[in-house]
């Protein structure tokens, strides 16, 4: 425990996610030790971010304007539309250059041990989405775990009675993997989702 402002650095750095005690207190002495221009520009950006990002009107990603980039470019597929749990999956999403769409981020998925269902996600805003009859396919990009695979299958039961294509990302193994190496659930998704070789 350290006295006063450098205890308090520590605890709200701690807040932080993926930031535990030790993590939290290497970087409250880097901020300590480090130039304060450093420090102010870090402060500035911290305070301009807050006042400057909002979510977009239509997807609900980051944006700085009413719309993200994405849901103002008339180049994208305005048919496919691609539902995420965060932020940050748009990002990884499209590092890949392989989806054309648009997106929708729910903010979150179902996880009842959290107590989160889906009133707590944007799933009444998907479903209003859908009601201008362009959209035709919906891709679910949900993660791969417990709380992703309920949520898409929430969503499937949801979404399929519209009438809309319903799909998932495939799952499998990894390019460059060793069979040997792969858990049964990987090894078993990856026989289910089969394709034709080439």
């Amino acid at each position: 425990m350290y006295e006063g402002v450098v205890q308090d650095l520590i605890d709200e750095l701690g807040r932080l996610p993926g930031v535990g005690p030790k993590s939290a207190q290497r970087i409250a002495f880097h901020l300590l030790q480090a130039d304060p221009a450093d420090v102010r520009r870090l402060s500035d950006v911290l305070v301009e971010v807050k006042a400057k990002v909002r979510f977009c009107a239509t997807c609900f990603n980051v944006s700085e304007a009413e719309q993200c980039r994405i849901c103002a470019d008339p180049r994208r597929d305005p048919t496919t539309l691609c539902v995420v749990e965060e932020y940050k999956d748009v990002v990884a999403i499209e590092r890949t250059r392989e989806f054309k769409g648009r997106y929708h981020v729910l903010g979150g998925a179902i996880s009842p041990i959290d107590g989160i269902g889906p009133d707590q996600l944007r799933v009444r805003e998907l479903v209003a989405r859908l009601s201008d009859d362009q959209i035709g396919e919906i891709i679910l990009a949900t993660d791969p775990n417990l709380e992703g695979e309920a949520t898409a299958t929430y969503l499937t039961r949801q979404l399929r009675p519209l009438g809309l294509r319903v799909t998932r990302l495939a799952s499998g193994l990894p390019v460059g993997g060793d069979l040997e190496y792969a858990d049964e659930v990987t090894l078993g998704r990856a026989f289910v989702g089969r394709q034709a070789a080439p």
